[in-house]
């Protein structure tokens, strides 16, 4: 309960999405004090077959997770944000294989997953009480890439709205394409193949998240099978790639592995995480006119695996999942430089693949 000893007028509840190995495991939620970046353990959902990605809906009383698993599941949960737990609703399939990436409309009236194995993507409608209905519509991707041991089909990795909502931007790390569909809300199918089509990225790149600059201008990709950044001006729909970049030392020889990319929430600073040998946060800075990136700096992430990150809210900490060391750690952010430092705060999550935050009392 969060009436505990603590100002709880300075706490927000984490969530924490994992791998599973037992019924006994699943979403993870703890208090997260926002002046000191302290973490205290509130509860979990148990017996939720690899809760691997969330999403908050709009309302902050629902919460939806992928089930990444070869059937493929989208499961629903009522969020109490008096006691700080989550009440299992439903369950739908996802419509493809290994999901592992899920988001909603801005109404709340649908969630979109992205299935990884599945290479594909579905749209799920939303009851007026929170429980999810079965697809709507499954689109599947077509394609291949030049890595044959990773590209041998489309894999579709990300599903994220643009800063309008009217389109959909659907990374998939198959294919090298951010595939672009225009939404429809209301439609008895709401996506549609978007007039701007696509935005190709190199070959063999294997694009994994997208995000996008909160002044809506900027948009920025990571690679998972090359390790770079590729920046892309954002104009009416399109994507223009203007700036690419890599993460890795300059004279690194070893495994690749991107995984994930966040703006800062005044928008001065980019983060990008890697993954096997490497194993951390590198910095760039925004140039405030154009977009363009000038790396600053790198961080360990004290960890290994660091498969997602976030910057909460304010913007003075940067939390870290570190999915092969089963632990999540917390840096504050220099606002000034954008480098971070480790506040010595760290907590023992199985598997921890996903970091979500929602407001408290």
């Amino acid at each position: 309960m969060l009436a505990a000893q603590t100002d709880t007028t300075k706490e927000k509840y984490l969530l924490i999405g994992t791998y599973t190995k037992n019924e006994e495991e699943g979403i993870n939620v703890y208090a997260f004090n926002n002046s000191t970046g302290a973490l205290r353990y509130v509860s979990t959902t148990k017996n939720i077959n690899n809760p691997s990605y969330l999403v908050i809906a709009p309302d902050q009383k629902h919460v939806y997770a992928v089930n990444e698993n070869n059937e493929g599941g989208v499961s629903a949960f009522e969020w109490d944000t008096t006691s700080g737990t989550l009440t299992f609703l439903n369950k739908q399939s996802s419509g493809g294989a290994a999901p592992c990436y899920i988001t909603t409309d801005q109404d709340g009236k649908y969630v979109i997953v992205g299935n990884y194995s599945g290479g594909s993507l579905s749209v799920l409608p939303v009851r007026a009480d929170g429980k999810i209905d079965a697809p709507v519509q499954t689109i599947e991707h077509t394609g291949t890439g030049p890595n044959k041991n990773r590209q041998e089909k489309p894999h579709v990795h990300c599903t994220v709205f643009g800063p309008d909502h009217h389109s959909l931007y659907v990374s998939d790390l198959g294919i090298d394409q951010v595939v672009i569909y225009s939404y429809r809300q209301g439609d008895v199918l709401p996506l549609v193949p978007a007039d701007t089509g696509y935005a190709l990225l190199p070959p063999g790149s294997g694009p994994r998240h997208i995000t996008f600059h909160p002044n809506g201008k900027w948009a920025y990709i990571i690679h998972e099978l090359d390790g770079k950044v590729t920046a892309f001006n954002y104009v009416r729909g399109r994507l223009i790639p203007f700036q690419t970049l890599s993460t890795l030392p300059a004279a690194y020889k070893g495994p690749i592995s991107g995984a994930d990319i966040h703006v800062s929430p005044d928008g001065k600073f980019l983060y990008a995480s890697n993954r096997d040998k490497l194993n951390n946060i590198v910095i760039y800075s925004i140039d405030r006119k154009n977009g363009q990136l000038v790396k600053k700096g790198e961080q360990a992430t004290g960890g290994k695996a660091p498969r997602n990150f976030m910057i909460e809210p304010d913007g003075n900490f940067l939390l870290v999942a570190n999915q092969d060391s089963d632990n999540v750690v917390v840096f504050k952010r220099n606002k000034t430089t954008g480098l971070l430092k480790a506040t010595g705060h760290e907590i023992k999550v199985p598997k921890p693949v996903c970091l979500k935050m929602i407001g408290s009392n």
